[in-house]
């Protein structure tokens, strides 16, 4: 209201203002609305005569607001007020508007879990530092740790001692004659645990998994002897550890405190420094010791208590056996080949090898040969592997460049998880490697690795017999493989079988169509080729090659070769692609079959992708006509 009076007052000062101006015939231009000095239907600007005196004649006239002006001024007013009124709701309005859709997305981000945001977002669009966690803080127990400390500091070093000696006496480097601890706490300093996580399973026990942290001030030193008698005393110092304790209450009762034994695991180590200095002297003084003792506590720590190696404690009598350590499993690997490998050498090209593990341990870790000056290395190497937990427990494959007499040096390394492979069925993989398997994401092509996996549970009835004995020596790939022989070979007694070990060998005739290529790179400079394909049997080189095709990039040929194969299941077909020229040939790229498949399932049709070109693929009719015998080991 005060808005609409002001308002009116001014706008009919105003008013006055112009009348009174015109009225005084002021020297600026104004409008001219007079009929008689304007008779064009349009108004125009005119300027004034001048006054006939040089002075200039000041208006006098005294400005009185009118009645009608007052009310056009606040008619004016209200309006203008109004609106802005009404503009400001609305704005406000809006904003409310705005502030309510904004607080419900938040409230929708607060309740997402982790499978949601997974859901929303594929891992790759994560950045490598985001890290999904299903842990909660652990404040107050840190706080109570703190204070009881001193007491779990002597139980827990008794316990650590007791379990990691004796394994430290199993890996006692060859220089040494005996490892053991003179001394054995863990200082003053309490862990500290950062999270804790409960894992859903089975209804007859509850999995938590805890976090930690330490950097403690442990007193630990080892009495060494070496095969000379002298004896060495060395400091552990510097401990810095974190990683995940896994605890399992398990079987839960209905007797106080409600489960019969704890069963505790390191789960996963994260990482694990300390320095060795021996008391009174320098470590260094003799060669090869730093190294060997540091390999040695390392190789213990992860035999001793790293999942899946678990300590059971028993709580209430009973019968605990079942949660101890046992095999559930064998996986076969065949390391088939390798492609596109980083070249870690100046002159020449890298020599590889595979180191490949399910437990880092020195012996359980399985090595392949070493292919000299080859990026895309073919190996065809068999290998078996204990599995001891088939949930948790992975295959690591690390490729290396051999260096000779210095340390090798790491290409990349891949992982598979033991749970995604169907037990009982061969699974083919590439697996692309990566720096290092705490990265998740790595843009860098340093290669690809070929596996064949078949994991083969403890007790897997799937035609899996011995036709033998027990001690019939025979890996579970080759089990599948000889699925057509049902054991009968001309030995009837056991005691003879049990004697005399055998082993499958798939033999058989392997039948071979090349159907034609497609999409196949120019290598003519007039953009044609004249492809052929050379077929090798690896183990035999037995070779075969299809008629050349002129001027052509998608070539038909249809022909058959016949491979008599001695030993299918350490075979190998190789199909490499030339263009014929007159005084040479040039290498267009080739595809590499194990006999694998073919085995198992008699016959297929198939298009395989050629390695080493730009594009191309080659269409392939394979055929297998078994027939297996068996060999003295």
């Amino acid at each position: 209201m005060w808005f609409s009076i002001i308002f009116s007052y001014y706008s009919d000062l105003f008013l006055r203002i112009v009348l009174s101006a015109r009225q005084s015939n002021p020297p600026f231009l104004f409008l001219s609305l007079s009929p008689a000095q304007n008779t064009s239907p349009h108004p125009r600007f005119v300027r004034p005569k001048s006054p006939p005196t040089s002075t200039t004649t000041v208006c006098n006239h005294s400005i009185k607001p009118t009645p009608m002006g007052f009310l056009f001024g606040l008619a004016l007013g209200v309006v203008v007020g109004v609106a802005l009124v009404v503009g400001f709701v609305k704005l406000e309005n809006r904003r409310s508007k705005l502030r309510s859709q904004l607080a419900t997305t938040i409230a929708a981000f607060a309740r997402m879990t982790v499978e949601d945001s997974r859901k929303l977002l594929p891992p790759d669009h994560y950045p490598s530092w985001v890290v999904f966690s299903h842990r909660q803080k652990l404040n107050w127990l840190n706080s109570h740790l703190t204070k009881i400390w001193p007491y779990v500091n002597e139980a827990a070093s008794e316990l650590i001692k007791a379990s990691v000696e004796p394994i430290l006496e199993q890996y006692t480097p060859v220089i040494l004659s005996s490892i053991k601890f003179s001394k054995f706490t863990l200082g003053t300093v309490a862990p500290q645990f950062t999270g804790v996580s409960v894992i859903e399973g089975g209804g007859d026990s509850i999995t938590m998994e805890l976090e930690m942290n330490w950097d403690g001030n442990p007193s630990i030193i080892l009495a060494i002897k070496t095969l000379l008698g002298v004896a060495l005393p060395v400091q552990v110092k510097d401990i810095g550890f974190s990683g995940v304790f896994r605890l399992i209450f398990k079987p839960l009762v209905d007797e106080f405190p409600c489960f019969g034994a704890v069963c505790f695991s390191l789960r996963e180590k994260k990482n694990l420094d300390f320095k060795l200095k021996v008391v009174g002297g320098d470590i260094s003084t003799i060669p090869g010791l730093q190294d060997q003792l540091e390999g040695t506590i390392r190789d213990a720590i992860e035999d001793s208590i790293t999942w899946p190696v678990r300590k059971v404690i028993p709580i209430l009598p009973g019968d605990y056996s079942d949660l101890e350590l046992k095999p559930v499993g064998i996986l076969e690997v065949k390391l088939v080949q390798a492609k596109e490998l980083t070249n870690k050498d100046v002159v020449g090209k890298s020599d590889p090898y595979a180191l490949l593990y399910v437990r880092p341990l020195k012996d359980r870790m399985k090595k392949s040969r070493t292919i000299n000056n080859d990026l895309s290395p073919i190996w065809n190497e068999h290998f078996e592997f204990v599995v001891e937990d088939d949930s948790t427990q992975h295959l690591v494959v690390k490729i290396f460049d051999d260096e000779g007499l210095g340390a090798s040096e790491l290409i990349g390394c891949a992982l598979v998880h033991i749970s995604e492979l169907q037990p009982g069925k061969v699974k083919d993989v590439w697996l692309k490697l990566v720096k290092s398997l705490e990265v998740q994401r790595d843009n860098k092509n340093r290669g690809q690795v070929h596996l064949e996996l078949l994991y083969v549970p403890n007790g897997m009835d799937n035609g899996f017999v011995n036709p033998f004995t027990p001690n019939f020596s025979m890996t579970s790939l080759e089990k599948v493989l000889k699925s057509g022989a049902n054991g009968k070979d001309a030995i009837e007694n056991e005691k003879e079988a049990a004697q005399k070990k055998k082993e499958v060998i798939i033999r058989g005739v392997l039948s071979v169509t090349v159907l034609s290529a497609e999409d196949l790179p120019p290598v003519d400079l007039m953009g044609k080729a004249d492809p052929y394909v050379v077929l090798t049997l690896k183990k035999s080189e037995t070779r075969n090659k299809t008629r050349v095709v002129n001027e052509s990039l998608n070539p038909v040929w249809n022909q058959t070769f016949d491979f008599v194969v001695e030993d299918g299941l350490h075979d190998m077909l190789i199909l490499e692609v030339y263009d014929h020229d007159t005084f040479g040939k040039d290498y267009m790229g080739r595809c590499i079959l194990t006999l694998t498949r073919v085995i198992l399932e008699g016959e297929y049709k198939d298009s395989l992708p050629l390695d080493g070109a730009k594009s191309g693929k080659l269409n392939l009719h394979l055929k297998w006509m078994p027939q297996p015998i068996f060999r003295d080991s």
